[in-house]
């Protein structure tokens, strides 16, 4: 397992990104998982400088842990700001027009459905968010 701990500012994102395709790379990731990687760590990094600390800022920690077999990764993310569980909102009507649509929630649910799972918990203070991907290319 591998663990960064930055603050969480929007400013540091090439830093997460960089760590969490650094582990991906060695693992020998495909390009395509990779990349549905980088964008569900944006959206979970990116919510949590703009809304875990506000108006102060926070440490965010970002645990990488690779599973052998079969090959897939564990994306944590802990911050001790505001319990928030994002999972709890339901998730939006996606066959409704974005004009009909209630602001908020379409990132999340990209995030559900890219990853193959997705788990939330407030433990000790802290917010924890686990995102789990196979890596075998389908």
């Amino acid at each position: 397992m591998k663990e960064l701990v930055i603050d969480a500012v929007t400013d540091n994102l090439p830093q997460v990104l960089s760590f969490v395709d650094e582990q991906l790379e060695t693992a020998g990731c495909p390009m395509k998982i990779q990349m549905q990687i980088d964008i569900a760590v944006e959206e979970i990094f990116v919510n949590i400088a703009h809304y875990a600390y506000k108006p102060d800022i926070g440490a965010a920690t970002v645990r990488v842990e690779l599973t052998p077999d079969p090959l897939s990764v564990d994306i944590t993310f802990i911050d001790g700001g505001v319990p928030y569980d994002p999972l709890a909102k339901a998730d939006p009507d996606v066959t409704l027009s974005a004009e009909e649509r209630q602001i908020g929630g379409l990132g999340i649910f990209m995030v559900k459905k890219s990853m193959d799972d997705v788990k939330y918990e407030y433990a000790d203070g802290h917010n924890i968010l686990t995102l789990k991907k196979g890596l075998a290319s389908k």
